[in-house]
């Protein structure tokens, strides 16, 4: 179990398997009183690892193997899910979960990465990766939910689209491509939300929208610590250094106007209380889509146009 956390996360670890163990003796007086004295010690800890995270420690949360992926959130947050799968041009990408569900009583549709949990599912899912009828798939989806006057919600949890031969010789780039043309006119709103790894174009495939929010320990970036520190030191073990450099939290983004909302995660993170993360994410969705029926369609296309013109714009230095 120890060796799935964090270094960091090592202390909470140990206790979270010393209150186990305790769970298992009985329900006696004296029992009871460790108990609590151990979930005290437990909150103490997290809320001091917690409070004062690097943004390499926040990657490691952000890849963390226990957090909530995005039929996590769909089989909590939404009823009636129906997944559809195929781009009807090459193939079925189980790296992207797409299809329509209810939330509220109110049917939307959503599209979001998918990583896997065992092996066997991480193989299957290509490590939430995706291949270019992924993205043809995701845009078979927010077109037909186009065509229905349906929202969009997307779920962002990649390290990056699959970079493999085959995916290139498919059109990788050209799919990414045409996803972000197509959700900058999308006559419906869209809700983005980042609830762990942001990873370059592969996770820009599905994030343009008129609401853009990211859990409070995710990450969003142009390239991976790792890739940054290979391509500007030639060593990957300088990913530390470089997961400082890149700006990749939640806070620099927001600092940025690159996202317009940080969702609070429960202490310890998303892993230690999913069902909180849930609540507190459902909560937000909710929010989001009511104030967005609120504005007039040319409107909504006009703010979405504004608000990626208005990224990455700087002034020049003068001497």
């Amino acid at each position: 179990m120890a060796s799935l956390y964090p270094d960091f996360e090592r202390p909470i670890v140990e206790l979270m398997q010393k209150i186990q163990e305790l769970e298992l003796k009985g329900d006696d007086p004296k029992t009871r009183q460790k108990l609590e004295r151990l979930k005290r010690k437990l909150r103490r800890f997290r809320k001091e690892i917690y409070s004062k995270l690097s943004p390499w420690k926040i990657v490691q949360v952000a890849r963390h193997p226990e957090r909530p992926y995005t039929l996590d959130y769909v089989q909590k947050i939404f009823t009636d899910f129906v997944e559809l799968a195929g781009d009807r041009r090459y193939g079925e990408d189980p790296a992207i979960v797409a299809g329509f569900a209810r939330l509220n009583g109110e049917s939307v549709a959503i599209i979001g990465h998918q990583k896997g949990r065992t092996m066997e599912q991480k193989i299957q899912r290509n490590f939430g990766m995706p291949h270019p009828e992924g993205y043809r798939k995701a845009l078979r989806v927010m077109k037909l939910a186009e065509k229905f006057g349906r929202p969009v919600f997307t779920f962002v949890d990649t390290p990056g689209a699959y970079p493999g031969i085959g995916a290139e010789a498919r059109g990788q780039a050209e799919a990414i491509a045409v996803n972000l043309r197509e959700m900058a006119r999308l006559q419906v709103p869209i809700i983005v939300t980042i609830i762990g790894e942001g990873g370059s174009g592969g996770a820009l495939a599905i994030a343009v929208g008129d609401r853009i929010l990211m859990l409070e320990f995710a990450i969003y970036s142009v390239i991976s610590p790792e890739g940054c520190a290979s391509i500007l030191w030639r060593n990957a073990g300088k990913a530390e250094e470089a997961a400082e450099a890149l700006k990749l939290t939640a806070r620099d983004l927001y600092s940025f106007g690159i996202i317009d909302e940080i969702v609070p995660e429960p202490l310890g993170g998303a892993h230690a209380d999913p069902d909180e993360m849930v609540k507190i994410l459902k909560e937000k969705l909710v929010e989001r889509l009511i104030e967005l029926k609120q504005i007039p369609l040319p409107d909504l296309l006009q703010n979405r146009y504004e608000k990626f013109r208005k990224m990455g714009v700087f002034e020049m230095w003068k001497n």
